[in-house]
């Protein structure tokens, strides 16, 4: 079953959508570099405070990501990492924590280890057809390197031209990596985005995989279409999601051209 039914709604046509970039559009090594850069550092540098610490590598779960840093700002995530796993001096080493994190992140973008989720690329692309006003919308300073190497041309099986169209041309508004006051889940970052396409909030909806963005969309009166790909429908769910699915593929995508959230 691709689709998990929270609710279903509608929102005023025309719609501006608002897309997260890591984990709803790309496949991105971020849960990986977040990881692994804690346990070198954890296995190196600071192997001397793992006895006052609740740090084991096999404790950095998918959860764990999902639920302190996904979503947002560098300097949060890590900071709430090192704060979960009771890291002394956590708000001193949280820096360190996150240039190593970024480091090691760029290290793997360079190296092409990312790929666009194909079910995300063919709702881009359809709702690209259809005129739909698109915004990219992440607390990632890296998501725009990403995109620029994602070929959407054919991604939902309609020709476009032998000419390539990347992932990061179709968006008629993009606050990717902006510094906003607050980070998510304050639904600043969503708000400059539908600002920037000129879709008042109340006629967005934010496709969101992080519990933290679909609050952030909830907070600024936006609809929220939560993407579990990680199995935790039921904490997107919790967080007010409108609907949620499993697949991307699920989503009506005529419905939502004419302003209903359906699937």
């Amino acid at each position: 079953m691709t689709g998990i039914n929270a609710h279903q709604g509608s929102v005023p046509s025309p719609t501006g959508m608002i897309f997260d970039v890591d984990g709803v559009l790309v496949a991105s090594p971020h849960e990986r570099a977040w990881r692994d850069s804690l346990t070198q550092l954890m296995t190196e540098e600071w192997r001397h405070l793992t006895p006052s610490s609740s740090y084991h590598p096999e404790k950095f779960t998918t959860h764990v990501y999902q639920q302190y840093v996904a979503g947002k700002p560098r300097a949060s995530g890590a900071r709430a990492v090192l704060d979960h796993f009771n890291i002394p001096d956590a708000g001193v080493r949280a820096e360190e924590y996150a240039r190593t994190k970024q480091a090691l992140l760029e290290r793997l973008i360079a190296n092409g280890e990312f790929e666009g989720f194909a079910d995300a690329l063919r709702l881009v692309a359809a709702l690209h057809r259809r005129g739909i006003p698109m915004a990219a919308a992440s607390s990632s300073k890296n998501a725009n390197t990403m995109m620029a190497q994602i070929d959407l041309a054919n991604a939902d099986g309609a020709p476009h031209g032998a000419e390539p169209i990347h992932l990061l041309q179709v968006f008629a508004a993009n606050v990717c990596g902006r510094d906003v006051e607050h980070g998510k889940p304050s639904p600043d970052l969503f708000l400059l985005a539908a600002e920037e396409l000129g879709v008042p909030p109340v006629r967005c909806v934010v496709v969101e995989d992080a519990t933290s963005g679909i609050e952030a969309a909830k907070a600024g009166g936006m609809r929220a279409i939560g993407v579990a790909r990680l199995d935790d429908a039921d904490m997107l769910q919790k967080a007010g999601a409108d609907i949620v699915v499993t697949n991307l593929d699920a989503i009506a995508v005529d419905r939502l051209a004419e302003g209903r959230l359906e699937h």
